[in-house]
């Protein structure tokens, strides 16, 4: 259960990144509201997996669906570069997650 919670809250640290590129563009209270539901709902699923899971491995893998996530849907969402290095790279970051999971 720990590890679907450590996803949910990477996902909605994705959500989290989209709201803020949109509180950017928009700077509507909507936007504010929903950015700080996003990062409040996955701090909250954060903390529920690291009751079970080592801090390092948590966050590691927290930060690695964020990040990659965020760099995956600006490529789809808003035309940021695909280059294929860029790919590459995100590649080796979700790797390095899997292989936490694998170890841990």
């Amino acid at each position: 259960m720990a590890w679907v919670s450590l996803v949910v809250a990477g996902l909605f640290e994705m959500f989290g990144v989209l709201m803020i590129n949109t509180l950017h563009k928009n700077r509507n209270w909507q936007s504010l509201a929903l950015l700080i539901l996003g990062f409040g709902t996955s701090f909250l699923f954060l903390a529920f997996a690291m009751k079970t899971l080592p801090m390092g491995t948590a966050y590691a893998i927290w930060t690695g669906i964020g990040a990659s996530g965020g760099a995956i849907l600006g490529m789809v969402l808003y035309g940021e570069s695909k280059n294929w290095k860029r790919i590459v790279f995100i590649a080796m970051v979700l790797g390095a997650a899997i292989g936490l999971k694998l170890i841990s």
